[in-house]
């Protein structure tokens, strides 16, 4: 049974979307395999997995989850303390960026070149990996959710990850429209 109206589920993932996206634009910098490849020969990551990306990434999705808590208490996740709603961002902030590390991992053991597309790995996974890391702060995530709440997640993801990529893309901030 979903208990999130749409609104509430556009808050509760916002600090993994943000976290998600904030490397395209702060990233660069030191990589963070260190151009160093895996005990198959490829790199562990690849050039654009970054330091300033992961850490600007958690950081930004980080604050925009306190100011969701702070400013829209009563509606991002009921019940839980102030605290425990930064947690809980800081954890999907996370969460979206081991997903994307994840992601990046796998398309190199599969040989698969940086910015070779995949759609479940490139798009979804760091929601899944957030939610996961989210779920360790608060335990009713996923009842909360429901198959509903995760299937729209889900469906707004995809398209918002298509729609700002060929945006980004379009702006010369990625090489890929993917």
């Amino acid at each position: 049974m979903l208990m999130f109206n749409f609104i509430e589920l556009l808050l509760l993932v916002l600090p993994a979307w943000v976290a998600n996206a904030v490397p395209v634009v702060l990233g660069g910098g030191p990589k963070l395999d260190g151009g160093k490849n895996a005990w198959d020969k490829r790199r562990w990551l690849g050039d654009s997995k970054t330091i300033n990306g992961l850490v600007n990434g958690i950081a930004f999705g980080s604050v925009v989850g306190a100011i969701v808590a702070a400013g829209f208490g009563s509606l991002y996740l009921p019940g839980l303390t102030v605290s425990e709603k930064v947690a809980f961002a800081v954890m999907m902030s996370t969460g979206a960026m081991l997903g994307d590390l994840l992601g990046s991992f796998v398309k190199r053991r599969r040989g698969m070149k940086p910015g070779h597309p995949s759609r479940v790995l490139d798009k979804l996974l760091f929601l899944f990996v957030a939610l996961g890391l989210g779920w360790l702060v608060y335990p009713d995530l996923w009842h909360a959710l429901g198959w509903e709440g995760i299937a729209v997640l889900t469906i707004a993801t995809y398209a918002l990850h298509v729609v700002f990529n060929w945006l980004a893309h379009a702006l010369k901030m990625k090489k890929v429209p993917w």
